[in-house]
């Protein structure tokens, strides 16, 4: 191996310098920095819209911060074992970096192509940029995988710390021989007819160095408060930093150990922590069950008598269901491409316990329009709130929209900015607009059933149903 020969960097879910130690291993040689857009591999969870739309502005962020440390990025369509093979050949690398996956089909492929290339005698080196903990290293006393979050969370809590982040390289020089690439522009991963992502311009900016800003801001301010108003939709009291964080534009172990510096063990920044667990959580489970996406993880809800109504679901996707506080949830969605997490767990719960319709449903219009659509989280908060995965809701939790929208929600403000034909009315009414007296609806220009639908369901009609059918699928067990 020379040592002027180039190693390809294999740039996928860690679009970023700070703390990648795959680049920060390749550093010291010649970098081809390369993103291969590789649908096929994925299968049925290839990238959906709103991913797309990030992952073209996080790569054009990517771009121009390689440029600036005189590196480049080089992109390819295509397989991923025939692309790397194509610039290995043009280039002469001598070695392939890249940070781990844990999706099912990834660690699948990328068994295949490590033991391709070292029978090659091409250097296939892989390192953990995405995790706190690899989900093999967290085990119960028995050397089993958890079922249990809170088990899992003081397993954690008690191993050692991660890693301190690594700082960006100073310089990433790029080989001898330029390869060729691909434009961003040729690949089309913006919407342009119709344009759909005027919201999530408006409301992201991708990249590594927003990652960081937003950190900076929620650790100035909102983490004070976190464990208190984390629930709140109407109030900015989150980091907002699930789509950094799943691009892998900021590391897990930057956002832990700036949290652990500068909010120590107060309890916003102990209940933030427990948040990055819960993603921990997710990928735990995904990897020791690779058939999450898909079925449940309860086999006993194979038999669930689940509904099949395609204008409910509808309904429910367009945010037309009547009940104002999903209602919000969804076009927040629909318009930025993310969802307040409480509001998450009620819009759910709405479908698979008032509409009795299938998480899976659920689960892919989340794929297709969250900024932030990440497999294992995805997958893994869907069977739970459907009741069906590892530490599940209960059955007979069923979120009242009406209460949940007028606990956290409590004047209104959220439904007013995301269903604004509901803008004008007073608060007590605002979560429950079916009850306003018709001079209340039209003072507030409110005409049920034509500015704005009636309920599609009858909440205590839609819970009884869901606890029958739950309760029968126990006394079948």
């Amino acid at each position: 191996m020379t040592s002027n020969a180039p190693i390809i960097v294999w740039f996928r879910q860690d679009l970023r310098l700070t703390d990648n130690p795959a680049l920060r291993a390749a550093a010291e040689r010649p970098v081809i920095a390369l993103y291969i857009l590789d649908d096929g591999s994925a299968g049925a969870w290839a990238p959906g819209g709103a991913s797309r739309w990030w992952l073209h502005n996080s790569l054009a962020s990517l771009a121009a911060d390689l440029a600036a440390r005189g590196g480049r990025l080089v992109l390819r369509r295509g397989d991923s074992a025939a692309v790397l093979d194509a610039v290995i050949a043009e280039s002469g690398a001598t070695g392939v970096h890249w940070n781990r996956c844990y999706e099912p089909a990834a660690i699948a492929r990328d068994k295949r192509i490590k033991a391709a290339l070292e029978a090659r005698g091409i250097v296939a080196k892989s390192f953990n940029a995405a995790l706190l903990f690899e989900p093999w290293t967290i085990t119960t006393q028995a050397g089993q995988p958890f079922k249990v979050y809170s088990p899992f969370a003081r397993a954690c809590r008690a191993a050692p710390e991660p890693p301190r982040p690594e700082p960006a390289p100073a310089r990433v020089p790029g080989p001898a021989r330029p390869v060729a690439s691909d434009t961003l522009e040729s690949w089309r991963l913006l919407p342009s007819r119709p344009d759909w992502a005027v919201g999530l311009r408006e409301t992201w900016r991708p990249g590594e160095r927003d990652a960081r800003a937003r950190l900076d801001r929620f650790l100035d301010g909102p983490v004070a408060t976190y464990k208190d108003e984390r629930n709140r939709p109407d109030i900015e009291a989150t980091s907002r930093l699930s789509g950094h964080l799943h691009f892998g534009e900021i590391s897990p172990r930057e956002l832990w150990h700036a949290t652990r510096a500068r909010a120590g063990e107060s309890t916003g920044g102990t209940h933030f922590i427990s948040e990055l667990l819960w993603r921990e959580f997710s990928h735990h489970l995904l990897f020791h069950w690779p058939d999450l996406p898909e079925r449940n993880w309860r086999r006993d809800f194979d038999d669930f008598p689940w509904a099949e109504d395609a204008a409910a679901l509808a309904a429910w996707q367009r945010g037309r269901t009547g009940y104002p506080i999903v209602d919000a949830g969804m076009r927040e969605l629909w318009r930025t491409g993310w969802m307040h997490n409480r509001v998450r767990m009620i819009v759910g719960s709405f479908l698979v316990k008032h509409l009795l319709l299938p998480w899976q449903a659920g689960e892919a219009w989340f794929w297709d329009t969250l900024v932030d659509a990440d497999l294992a989280n995805n997958a893994a908060s869907w069977q739970w709130i459907a009741g069906c995965g590892a530490d599940a809701a209960p059955y007979f939790r069923v979120f009242n929209p009406i209460l949940q929208g007028e606990k956290f929600d409590p004047a209104g403000a959220y439904v007013r900015r995301w269903v604004p034909e509901l803008a004008r009315l007073p608060a007590d009414l605002v979560h429950r607009p079916w009850e306003a007296a018709e001079p209340v609806l039209a003072a507030a220009g409110v005409a049920l059933g034509r500015t704005y639908p009636r309920p599609i369901v009858d909440h205590g009609k839609a819970r009884a149903r869901a606890l029958a059918a739950f309760a029968a699928l126990r006394r079948a067990d």
